[in-house]
């Protein structure tokens, strides 16, 4: 227990992150939070106004992407999306680093990708950022985490509500918190139209 008299271990209030680069102005940031929650985050149905937006802000979409309503970005300049994608509701991308998402990959409601982090052995709380890769086929279930620095592989699966913290094999399911291995994903053949 910490004597009042003594100096906390851990300083917040000297929290810096000087190495950190937001790439954007900060009035650009400002219209892009007021854009976002107008027409991005909003209930309104439809995905071409949110690839538009996107677009002009700076994020890098594919043809045919679905991003439905109250979807949340933090920075569209650090977003790559290839072509027919999904983005679920609710889903936020909380991108201080780049995410790229392969194409015909789908993140469901609710998933959280998170590229930023803290040094928890540093006495000011240091930020860290790394970037987030999801594989083409790759499927981030309801209310999955994916964390800093995590890919995961071409057709992976990260089961409902569970946290990626490393990177995920390529045609595997993983489930859990944090993650772990279940199975080989095989896909059936296609059915004749």
């Amino acid at each position: 227990m910490l004597n009042m008299s003594e100096e906390p271990a851990i300083h917040l209030a000297r929290f810096r992150n000087p190495q950190f680069d937001r790439a954007r102005p900060k009035w650009f940031e400002a219209i892009w939070m007021v854009t976002q929650a107008l027409f991005v985050s909003s209930r309104l149905p439809g995905s071409a106004h949110r690839r538009l937006l996107l677009k002009m802000f700076g994020a890098r979409i594919g043809v045919g992407v679905v991003i439905k309503p109250n979807v949340r970005i933090k920075f569209p300049w650090r977003l790559e999306v290839s072509d027919h994608s999904w983005i679920g509701e609710d889903v936020w991308i909380d991108n201080l680093a780049l995410v790229k998402i392969g194409s015909n990959a789908c993140i469901s409601q609710s998933a959280y990708l998170c590229t930023g982090s803290h040094d928890w052995s540093s006495i000011t709380f240091d930020l860290i950022v790394k970037p987030i890769t999801i594989g083409d086929g790759a499927w981030i279930a309801a209310r999955s985490t994916v964390g800093p620095g995590v890919t995961v592989g071409e057709g992976a699966v990260l089961g409902l509500g569970s946290t990626a913290s490393k990177d995920l094999d390529p045609w595997s399911i993983y489930s859990g918190a944090p993650a772990e291995f279940v199975k080989k994903r095989v896909l059936k053949p296609a059915e004749s139209v």
